[in-house]
């Protein structure tokens, strides 16, 4: 039984301030595995005042000092990776070839960043004017439960780079990954106050640290709505705000695609991560000309996929994080039948022979169009819709038909004009016949999936602010 009574503020684990127990709960089998008392209001303020006090003499460290401090955070962060695996494994629940990865990126992105920090032009010249790229002050960095650990490393690497402090607050639902990482950032030495991790509600924490004057910037990944809250309460201190949000990706294939290639890609596109991913593409777009085939082959590729125990070799789809969001994809399921959408594969309830766990069978809907709710709402789970189109001129707009734009897949035989009806895309990143990601270009969205950029210099530039000296 897993019991975590620790946040960490000032360079030392202590006790919060706050009392509430959250049980721990297992996806896979819908068990208790342990309890973590959440930090509140109060904590928060103290975690703020900490990075606060530290920031003057941050702010002023060299590049190379920086390099230095996240050089040793690489080293503590890599060290973890197989506690930081079976974290994942036993809390989030994702395929074991998923977990892997996700342990492993936390270090690797970290080095990523290293590499863009040597490069930064903190100083540039603009005419006869000398701009110099300032960090912001205290970051509040929040982190969602899909993927908390890349995220926490992701976000504190970029903000310290830029030589702003932090406090960092994790989603509640990844107690287990956010203590593995605590304890490996506590083993990197860093200086007291640059970082402070305080897992909380969001409406308790996550409120402290956007009302908070003393935070200058938020940097935040999680949902629309959430997204919105925090954006009105930062505009009350002028808050620089990055904030990563939903999408509803479009997988757009081209009528001269490879019918079982286009599928593969579009179903681990639509189910990447069990499908609880911003970016999961799970509007599907064919051509009315080869919807049958298209329809045969999807069925086919989802029909392959093995929902089950994330540490079965088999299994390619995990559980959902826990029972609100697995009755969230059943509601959306039924949702699709009332809608008049044609079932495929899948449906509602468990997967055969689950009777317990957050099981959702590897759903595909046809039949249907920009209307219906299950094509325009992010449902957060294994659930794709294929969607026709008659002409390219069409299929652009059904892909740009959403409020989202976090991200779109375009795949067809001739590259150079997959590339052209990728352009037309409104999205901050269109993938053209790859899933590969390219962690230097920026990665953020159009509309209601959010606004700035994370990765590569765009990422650093977000936690700065130029200031332009003019001389005669």
């Amino acid at each position: 039984m897993h019991v975590i009574e620790h946040i960490y503020i000032n360079g030392t684990f202590v006790t919060p301030a706050g009392d509430e127990w959250l049980d721990i709960i297992k996806p896979a089998d819908g068990s208790v595995m342990g309890k973590a008392r959440l930090a509140n209001e109060q904590d928060a303020e103290r975690a703020i005042d900490a990075a606060h006090a530290a920031f003057p003499a941050f702010s002023r460290t060299s590049v190379t000092e920086r390099i230095t401090l996240l050089e040793q955070m690489y080293d503590a962060v890599k060290s973890c990776e197989t506690d930081l695996h079976a974290a994942i494994l036993e809390e989030y629940g994702a395929p074991s070839s998923r977990s892997q990865w996700m342990a492993s990126y936390p270090a690797d992105v970290i080095l990523q960043v290293i590499e863009e920090l040597k490069q930064y032009p903190f100083i540039q010249q603009a005419g006869r004017a000398r701009v110099q790229m300032l960090p912001l002050g205290v970051a509040g960095l929040i982190t969602p439960w899909n993927s908390n650990a890349g995220f926490i490393c992701h976000k504190l690497a970029t903000a310290l780079a830029a030589g702003c402090t932090t406090v960092i607050k994790p989603s509640e639902y990844s107690l287990l990954q956010t203590e593995v990482i605590t304890k490996a950032l506590h083993r990197a030495g860093l200086p007291d106050g640059l970082f402070n991790i305080v897992t909380g509600r969001g409406d308790q924490v996550g409120n402290a640290i956007s009302r908070s004057a003393q935070v200058a910037k938020i940097s935040f990944t999680g949902s629309t709505a959430t997204g919105k809250a925090i954006l009105r309460t930062a505009a009350e201190t002028f808050k620089r705000v990055t904030l990563e949000l939903g999408g509803k990706s479009p997988t757009l294939i081209l009528p001269d695609a490879d019918a079982p290639t286009a599928a593969r890609l579009a179903v681990q596109a639509g189910f990447i991560n069990s499908g609880q991913a911003c970016i999961a593409g799970t509007r599907i777009l064919v051509p009315e000309a080869r919807k049958a085939e298209f329809e045969r082959a999807l069925t086919a590729e989802v029909e392959a996929q093995h929902s089950g125990d994330p540490a079965d070799d088999s299994t390619t789809i995990g559980p959902m994080i826990n029972e609100k969001q697995w009755q969230r994809v059943q509601n959306y399921i039924g949702l699709g039948e009332q809608e008049g959408a044609r079932l495929l594969s899948g449906g509602p309830g468990r997967p055969d022979g689950l009777t317990h766990g957050w099981y959702i069978k590897p759903t595909l809907f046809t039949d249907v169009n920009s209307q219906m709710r299950i094509a325009r709402e992010e449902i957060f789970g294994p659930v794709l819709s294929i969607i026709s189109y008659c002409d390219e001129a069409e299929a652009i707009a059904i892909a740009n038909d959403t409020e989202y734009g976090l991200s779109a897949l375009v795949i067809g035989a001739d590259e150079q004009h997959a590339r052209d009806v990728g352009e037309q895309i409104l999205a901050g990143r269109v993938m053209i016949n790859t899933l590969t990601h390219e962690p230097r270009a920026p990665f953020g969205g159009f509309g209601h999936s959010g606004m700035g950029r994370e990765m590569g210099q765009w990422g650093i530039s977000a936690f700065l602010e130029p200031r332009a000296v003019t001389v005669a």
